[in-house]
């Protein structure tokens, strides 16, 4: 299964960490690879997406195929800095290896479903969406609740149905005092949605994050919850 977003910055690390916790909870043996991490620097005290779902969710396995400095695409990132970018055959070699040993493994993509992830032998560049393709996997879409996210959900829903992928879509961060736009933008969303995770939850001590994340996921992704959207109904008080 693979994570990706219609934007950086949606909450894909953190609802990658919680589809780990929750299948993990019942005893699924879960993986978890990044085939591209860009713009961490250890020195700086910086830790990157693995270490966020290794400490929240601790899964069997959490896999890095490949660092770039430099915050950017990582096509990009590796061409800034002079690195070899990341060989789509290569990628699935090591997707399928893990997951020869693992019940789920989690692909996390980087920024968006066609953002450029690295090259082919010929050159030409390679997407998430052609991953998702080569695996025949489905793929969770990582949303934004406020203003914006109804065309870009729309938008990445419609390039995967185009390619055949089945997609589902997750809100990564619902907010504390959500406005009219986010009330709105949760009854016009264009799909079923599959899951609910509140703001802030990657700051959670991880026991009460794993303990959590079910009931912010529909059964669909290991979670125990019928309808993510009744998360977001105020409270009486």
């Amino acid at each position: 299964m693979l994570v990706t977003g219609t934007d950086t910055g949606v909450g894909k690390t953190i609802t990658t960490a919680a589809i780990a916790a929750a299948a993990s909870s019942e005893g699924v043996r879960t993986a978890v690879v990044k085939p591209a991490q860009t713009g961490v620097d250890p020195s700086y005290g910086e830790v990157s997406d693995m270490d966020i779902v290794a400490r929240l969710a601790a899964p069997a396995t959490t896999r890095t195929l490949a660092e770039y400095p430099d915050p950017l695409a990582p096509t990009a990132a590796a061409r800034v800095a002079g690195l070899p970018p990341l060989d789509m055959f290569a990628v699935l070699d090591e997707i399928k290896s893990t997951a020869a040993e693992h019940d789920l493994t989690l692909v996390e993509g980087a920024g968006g479903l066609l953002v450029p992830m690295g090259l082919h032998p010929g050159g030409a560049q390679w997407t998430l969406a052609d991953l998702a393709v080569a695996l025949c996997a489905p793929a969770v879409v990582v949303a934004r609740a406020g203003l914006g996210t109804l065309n870009h959900t729309a938008l990445t829903l419609e390039a995967m149905a185009r390619r055949g992928i089945t997609g589902r879509v997750v809100l990564g961060a619902w907010p504390d005092r959500p406005e009219l736009v986010h009330f709105t933008n949760l009854a016009d969303l264009p799909e079923e949605l599959d899951g609910l995770l509140p703001d802030g939850a990657g700051a959670m001590e991880p026991g009460v994050f794993r303990r959590s994340a079910p009931g912010w996921l529909t059964p669909a992704l290991y979670g125990a919850c019928d309808d993510p959207r009744t998360l977001a109904e105020p409270d009486e008080d």
